[in-house]
């Protein structure tokens, strides 16, 4: 009886037994298509071959392994490269050398090795193509804008390399759900996508391979130390402010004068720290949890697909002390229903240790040893499975849409993604020198609400970025609980890793809340501030923190999305339109239309749940009070949302040291009234940078005189 194996059993429901991710299983395997030629020599290709391991750490389910083996000589390589491991954490780091471990050992199974070196990927491979003779090098495709620009560098290098006259080919390849034959045929809304029901690939076994090339020096696997003394000489390595900036959650900021044990622990970390100790304790000899910490799944392939058949078995129960470890684990991190499976396997899907398809046909292949061999259109019979499937035909939907929207000619500005906690989360930048300036948008938003104002703001000799926030537009919307604290944490990350420098933060309706939080908790990272009719209250004399509250799902804002959404999408347009009062066509299809396609992404209605436990209640003007002068409201005074009157009332009265700009415009000025905005936001960069300068000239003459 499963009784008997759970002493505490969530309060799980049979709402995710009606799910919209179930997509037709088909048996066929996808064909991997190259950009080379190759000449057929008895089934073989002629010539060596480079395979490159970057985030696909397996033999299972490879298709560059398929098209390398076909080469007489094939050289599998990692290569630990500092732009690509510039933002692994410690526990990160461990699982990816506990993965390479496996995977020497796969290959080495299979009658070949890995390679492993450490350095710039273009001049490894560049050197070692050189030295087997390389026709060809496999690696992964990639969608995030670090990783195109490594590959970029490694086609870049190989063109002065020649090889029977020409120079080698970098073929990319990749393991997708779908026939999709043209990415430019896609369907950008995930409804109709899903009236196309595509089959889902097959996963494809491990080939035979060549046998080890002798005379290679293949390297030696690093241990954990001398990985963290490698990262430590990365030239992108964090200087020591911002390094405890990023380990620092905003949570523990706000909370630090809240101190509840007398050694100086928050209760947050004291949490986090009993965590630690109780997984120690535990380990086991066949633990998935495999790091010091613990708290992910990690090993090889075998190892996760173990811990797989576990997560998904949570309803029968074991006898199996590593499985009752993971359906223990499990238990913890189900904060929201189906988020557990995210948490607990997202690090190690995110390093390719087991493929999407790997994991969606062991699921469904569960599913119906449960259901006599047949799948209910009604959804899956278990909440895990629903959260396994469901968690690797989004993360597949997003790269799609990803790879999609860097083809798209039709933008005035090229569009990028970064990977923040292992979602994609899109961005753009204009201008090379300047100031930099950020720009947030608010709730139901995306980057492209900026579309007016961007080119027209870098045309100051600013460099200007916009970012659509994780749960919106074409970003990735996890199964996770969406905080305004998360979504501070998630602007903090991007201003260190992406930008690198100190922005101008420029906030829209909830996006001025976060970026004010940001200013508040990190302000190093803030060299001004303006909110363009920013979600928040202003309460003079306002001067303590409010106890911190953990947010969970709750029935009420389950229904409460659900009913939401459905209003939402009967009448957005003339909710949209009412924001603009004074230019009511600047609500154009354009805008509207990408409105309506975000809504229909898989994990939307989680998201519509952050408004029910969103909490502004702490004031704009205690989060900005060490930013005197530095702070601009650009109002839009026919605001339908917010009074504005009062607003503005109250900060003139009590917060003079703020500067106010009133238009006549409703919530999104910015949007409604570029020009005016624009010019406003120009004029007040310059004036800032100017202070800052004055300031700087200031302090360094003080200094010259004091050493004198």
């Amino acid at each position: 009886m499963a009784m008997i194996f759970f002493p505490r059993i969530p309060s799980f429901t049979n709402r995710r037994r009606s799910v919209s991710l179930t997509p037709v299983r088909c048996s066929s395997s996808a064909t991997v298509k190259m950009s080379t030629s190759t000449i057929s020599n008895g089934g073989k290709s002629t010539g060596a071959a480079v395979l490159w391991y970057k985030s696909d750490l397996r033999v299972d389910d490879h298709p560059g392994l398929i098209a390398a083996s076909k080469h007489t000589i094939v050289v599998p390589l990692y290569v630990f490269d500092h732009r690509i491991l510039r933002n692994f954490n410690e526990e990160t780091l461990e699982l990816l050398l506990l993965a390479v471990k496996d995977l020497r050992s796969s290959l080495k199974d299979l009658g070949s090795n890995l390679m492993i070196r450490f350095g710039k990927a273009e001049s490894v491979i560049q050197e070692l193509v050189n030295e087997v003779r390389a026709a060809n090098v496999y690696t992964q495709e990639e969608v995030e804008y670090n990783s195109r620009l490594v590959i970029d560098k490694v086609k870049e290098n190989l063109e002065d390399v020649y090889i029977e006259k020409d120079c080698p080919k970098v073929s990319l390849w990749s393991a997708p759900f779908y026939d999709i034959k043209n990415m430019v045929d896609l369907p950008l809304s995930y409804d109709e996508f899903q009236r196309l029901k595509l089959c889902v690939h097959s996963p494809i076994s491990a080939p035979s391979l060549p046998g080890e090339v002798a005379d290679l020096a293949w390297g030696s696997l690093p241990t954990l130390d001398d990985l963290k003394e490698f990262m430590d000489e990365s030239p992108y390595k964090l200087k020591d402010d911002w390094s405890l900036i990023m380990n620092a959650s905003a949570e523990y900021v706000l909370q630090s004068e809240r101190i509840r044990m007398s050694d100086g622990v928050t209760n947050s970390q004291s949490n986090l720290n009993s965590l630690a100790s109780q997984i120690k304790k535990k380990r086991l000899k066949k633990s998935a949890f495999v790091t010091k910490l613990g708290i992910f799944v990690g090993g090889g392939t075998s190892d996760v697909l173990n811990a797989l058949a576990a997560y998904l078995r949570y309803f029968e129960g074991t006898a199996r002390d590593d499985w009752q470890e993971v359906h223990e684990r499990l238990r913890n991190a189900e904060t929201r229903e189906g988020a557990s499976f995210g948490f607990l396997f997202g690090p190690i899907l995110q390093l390719g240790v087991v493929s999407r398809r790997r994991i969606y046909d062991e699921t469904i292949k569960y599913e119906k040893d449960r259901n006599g061999g047949f799948l209910s259109p009604f959804g899956y019979s278990s909440f895990t499975i629903a959260a396994a499937a469901d968690h690797v035909c989004s993360r597949e939907w997003y790269r799609l849409l990803a790879s999609r929207s860097q083809v798209d000619s039709t933008k005035r500005y090229s569009t990028r993604y970064w990977r923040w906690k292992g979602h994609l989360i899109q961005y753009a930048v204009m201008g090379s020198e300047g100031p930099d300036i950020l720009l947030v948008h608010g709730f139901g938003a995306f980057l492209e609400h900026y579309r007016d104002n961007i080119t027209d703001i870098v045309e100051g000799s600013n460099r200007v970025w916009a970012i659509t926030l994780l749960g919106f537009g074409r970003s990735e919307k996890p199964n996770v609980v969406y905080t305004e604290l998360m979504w501070a944490e998630l602007l903090r990350s991007f201003i260190i890793d992406v930008v690198g420098e100190p922005v101008h933060l420029v906030g829209n309706s909830f996006g001025g809340y976060f970026v004010s939080i940001v200013a508040g908790l990190w302000p190093s990272l803030a060299r001004s501030v303006v909110l363009l009719n920013s979600a928040g209250h202003y309460i003079p004399g306002y001067s303590s923190v409010p106890p911190f509250k953990e947010r969970k799902s709750t029935g009420i804002a389950w229904f409460g999305a659900r009913g939401l959404s459905f209003y939402l999408r009967l009448s957005f347009r003339n909710l949209v339109k009412r924001c603009y009062p004074t230019k009511t066509d600047r609500a154009d299809e354009g805008l509207l239309n990408e409105m309506v396609r975000a809504s229909y992404d898989p994990g939307v209605l989680v998201v519509l749940e952050s408004i029910f436990t969103f909490d502004p209640s702490i004031p704009l003007n205690y989060l900005l009070k060490g930013f005197k002068e530095k702070v601009l409201i650009i109002q839009g005074m026919k605001d339908p949302i917010s009074d504005s009157k009062t607003k503005v009332s109250v900060v003139k009265e009590h917060f003079k040291e703020i500067v106010i700009k009133e238009l006549d415009a409703g919530h999104c000025p910015h949007d409604e009234v570029p020009k005016e905005v624009n010019s406003i936001i120009r004029e007040w960069v310059i004036n800032i940078e100017s202070r800052h300068k004055i300031l700087e000239q200031t302090a360094e003459d003080g200094s010259r005189i004091a050493s004198t």
